[in-house]
């Protein structure tokens, strides 16, 4: 029997490592993406460790490299596309003091690149038998749950990616495609910070549910990782 596939960016730490090692203990195939594999030394000892990982050399702004790689899988299923790589950009940046040039490199990573994404590699995940696309977003994104304003730069960019998921959403669903966004939690990483509410375990395990499941039912729906609905 085929093992199911999913591609992870952003795999060489946090949330996109413990994911990586997780889908691999539930028996996936798991194409482990990161900028700089040679760097990624955890992720390097958890492919020797289980050969269901491969780890891909990926930089989500270069889309050239995107487009290669998708065209190297050939005619692989991908039963779950997931982007997950992203940038927070400075803290603590307040009104006044947003720079516009950082400001355009988050939308690139946590915007742009996500699409990108999923037209690079539509084809493997139409292909699948699961047939999902999952977004990494965040609750600060959710404009309705927008109670104490700032964080400008990360929380326009995770707006901005609901709406592309949104729109996937209706886009694909006559390929049978579905898509989601999710919101991982406050999580103890290196973007989360030591005062994070959540370890990565416990965060993971719930995406990892979301995600074993998730197909058209749940197409267009924004996410928590522990199951809960959040308001765009």
């Amino acid at each position: 029997m085929t093992k199911p596939t999913i591609l992870i960016t952003g795999a060489n730490r946090g949330i996109g490592l413990e994911l990586t090692e997780q889908f691999a203990q539930d028996g996936w195939q798991v194409l482990a993406c990161c900028r700089n594999p040679g760097g990624a030394t955890q992720l390097q000892a958890l492919a020797e460790r289980d050969p269901s990982t491969e780890i891909h050399a990926l930089d989500v702004t270069n889309y050239t490299q995107m487009t290669s790689l998708a065209d190297q899988l050939g005619n692989r299923p991908i039963d779950i596309l997931l982007s997950n790589a992203g940038i927070y950009g400075s803290k603590g940046v307040g009104f006044g003091e947003v720079d516009a040039e950082e400001w355009r490199q988050v939308l690139e990573v946590n915007t742009i690149a996500p699409l990108m994404l999923v037209q690079a590699f539509v084809e493997q995940v139409a292909s699948s038998q699961q047939k999902l696309v999952a977004v990494i977003s965040s609750k600060v994104g959710s404009i309705a749950d927008n109670s104490s304003g700032g964080s400008y730069v990360y929380r326009s960019s995770k707006t901005a990616v609901n709406q592309v998921v949104k729109s996937l959403s209706i886009d694909l669903a006559s390929r049978d495609i579905g898509v989601i966004s999710l919101h991982p939690g406050w999580v103890k990483t290196d973007m989360g910070g030591a005062n994070a509410e959540i370890s990565t375990d416990d965060s993971v395990s719930g995406l990892k549910n979301i995600l074993q499941s998730a197909g058209l039912a749940q197409s267009g729906q924004f996410i928590e990782f522990n199951g809960n609905s959040i308001p765009w």
